[in-house]
C-alpha cells in the first residue's frame, strides 16, 4: 500500500522542482527591467544579482547605492534567504530611504519562489 501511495506521489515529487523553478523566473521578471543574474552584465539601472545569498548588502563595487543600503554594508549584513525574503515583502521598511522603487511582493508563494530562484543559482 505504501508503495502505491508514492507511485501516486511521484509525477509530482518529480514535478515539484520544475514548477518551483518556473514560479522563480516568473517571479523575477518585473526584476528583469533593472536586475541581471548574468555576472557580465552590467551598466543596468539596479545592481547585478548575481551571487546575492551570502553576499554583503551593497557590494558591488560597480554601483552607486542609496545611503540607507552604504550604512548596511557598513554595518556588515549580509543577504540570506530570510533576509530576502523580509526585504522583498516591503523593502521601503526595511531600509528606509530607499532609492529602488518597488512596492513589495505580497503573495508569500511568490517572494518564497523568489528568494529560492535568486539563491539557486542551479535553478536558471
Amino acid at each position: 500500500m505504501k508503495s502505491f501511495a508514492a507511485l501516486l506521489l511521484l509525477p509530482f515529487l518529480l514535478t515539484a522542482p520544475a514548477i518551483a523553478e518556473e514560479n522563480g523566473v516568473r517571479a523575477f521578471a518585473p526584476c528583469r527591467a533593472c536586475h541581471s543574474l548574468d555576472p557580465a552584465e552590467r551598466g543596468l539601472p539596479g545592481p547585478n544579482l548575481a551571487g546575492l545569498i551570502g553576499r554583503t548588502v551593497a557590494a558591488d563595487p560597480e554601483f552607486d547605492y542609496s545611503p540607507v543600503l552604504r550604512k548596511a554594508r557598513d554595518e556588515g549584513l549580509r543577504w540570506d534567504a530570510k533576509r530576502l525574503e523580509a526585504f522583498l515583502a516591503d523593502p521601503a521598511a526595511m531600509f528606509p530611504g530607499l532609492w529602488m522603487s518597488i512596492r513589495g511582493i505580497e503573495d508569500a508563494a511568490e517572494r518564497q519562489a523568489l528568494t529560492r530562484f535568486l539563491g539557486d543559482p542551479a535553478s536558471r
